[in-house]
């Protein structure tokens, strides 16, 4: 029950590894829930990808994912019953997404469509069903759980039901925060940097030169340095630049963008070749060079920042509201995220940033750091370490929000799987006799001569 969604993920990847997305003819119907058939290749398809996932498949993977399937019906039909909405605009989104990844896979929408034996089209159409049963089993889980609550007195009895040699184990974890600004160039730098890319674009637009043989040797951008500059987008991604996304949406295929500039640098763009909202493009960025004069303002900017901190004038989310340039600031306060939360373990962090918290106690702040963000700019910073771990077994006084996280989710697989107890005699049902013996299918195979 835990994992409903393991069978939709699988089934995706190994219709178009096998190089097509329909079902063949040969195929044979291997269960029957109400009006809802599960299919032999199903099944065959989830294990062959994991199989190519490197993943541990173990003996009984038929009868594991089997009831995954079967399940994944059962929400499917109460779902159709209670009338769950869905959102056909979140449908296509996710397709739209889907099959970008396809694409991002293979290379291109061509040779997508070549290894799948069908249009971007077709494909997205094959697979409509599945995204919108995957999206209604979700949906009718959570009506399930929906009413589920925890209080202190469960997870105390949670806790204490745990054996000792299984409480989990945590490394020393930090809850750390910046505030995060970017130097900007000298006008005379930046305006070098645009003569730059307006000299590779003649270059490009009287054919002496190819445009991805110069992003290759000149491009600032790391991401798309080996392959000529090269990038396939979306028009409604929301994680493209705006400027990136409209210069290029404007371009006819082979035509070169005018420079311009978005938040990482000046750029120009080549359109490769378009499908509506989707795109292949090339583009050369040029970051135009920070000096240490540059940077020297910054740090004397978040100097005084730190100092109204550290008095209180600023609080310290304040301040990141205000002055931080990081773009994720907005949406967690500054501090970093790590998994699913704050705390994060000293793996997960850069170096630089490590280094900077050795001599730091909970509560205080950095004096500004100069350093290179991941994307290579340079960055000046003010780190803020709220917290900090020791060594420790798993405790109530110290993981309480995490181990009622677990007793909470133990909770909802209990009432699901009380759910399903109640729901699978209602169901008529059809599983084939190769299935009979698995141990997983049992609530389900005792039901079987009822609804025959």
């Amino acid at each position: 029950m835990k994992k409903l969604l393991f069978i939709f993920t699988a089934l995706i990847a190994g219709f178009l590894s096998q190089g097509q997305t329909r079902k063949v003819v040969a195929d044979k119907i291997i269960g029957v829930v109400g009006d809802k058939i599960i299919l032999q290749s199903d099944i065959r398809n989830a294990i062959l990808d994991a199989q190519r996932q490197n993943q541990p498949v173990p003996e009984n993977a038929d009868c594991f994912i089997m009831a995954q399937a079967l399940a994944q019906k059962a929400l499917v039909l109460y779902a159709e019953i209670d009338s769950l909405p869905v959102s056909e605009e979140e449908i296509e989104s996710q397709l739209d997404n889907q099959v970008r990844g396809f694409v991002n896979m293979y290379g291109s929408k061509d040779a997508l469509e070549q290894i799948a034996g069908r249009t971007v089209y077709q494909i997205k159409e094959d697979f409509r069903v599945s995204f919108r049963e995957r999206k209604q089993a979700e949906l009718m889980r959570n009506k399930i759980v929906a009413n589920i609550k925890i209080t202190p007195t469960e997870v105390k009895a949670f806790y204490e039901q745990i054996p000792v040699d299984k409480l989990q184990y945590y490394e020393s974890e930090v809850e750390v925060g910046e505030v995060i600004v970017y130097p900007k160039a000298s006008r005379d730098l930046e305006l070098y940097a645009i003569e730059e890319l307006n000299d590779m674009k003649k270059q490009v637009e009287s054919g002496n030169k190819k445009f991805e043989t110069l992003a290759s040797l000149y491009t600032d951008d790391p991401g798309s340095k080996q392959t000529g500059g090269m990038y396939n987008i979306n028009r409604t991604e929301k994680t493209w630049d705006p400027a990136f996304l409209s210069n290029a949406f404007r371009l006819k295929e082979g035509q070169v963008s005018p420079v311009f500039k978005s938040k990482f640098g000046y750029h120009i763009i080549q359109m490769v070749s378009r499908a509506g909202d989707d795109a292949t493009v090339r583009h050369i960025l040029k970051i135009p060079t920070i000096t240490d004069t540059e940077v020297n303002l910054m740090v004397n900017k978040l100097d005084s920042i730190r100092s109204r901190i550290n008095s209180g004038e600023l609080s310290f989310g304040e301040a990141v509201s205000k002055y931080s340039d990081a773009d994720e600031a907005r949406f967690t306060g500054g501090m970093r995220q790590c998994g699913n939360g704050t705390y994060c373990t000293f793996d997960q962090l850069d170096k630089d940033l490590v280094l900077s918290l050795k001599d730091l106690k909970p509560g205080e702040l950095s004096k500004p750091i100069p350093y290179t963000d991941e994307r290579g700019k340079k960055a000046v910073r003010i780190i803020y370490l709220k917290s900090r771990s020791e060594p420790h077994r798993e405790n109530l006084k110290d993981d309480y929000n995490r181990i009622a996280d677990r007793a909470i989710e133990e909770k909802k697989t209990e009432a699901v799987e009380k759910w399903f107890k109640s729901k699978i005699p209602t169901f008529y049902l059809v599983i084939d006799p190769k299935y009979a013996s698995c141990e997983q299918l049992a609530p389900w195979v005792k039901n079987i001569s009822k609804n025959q």
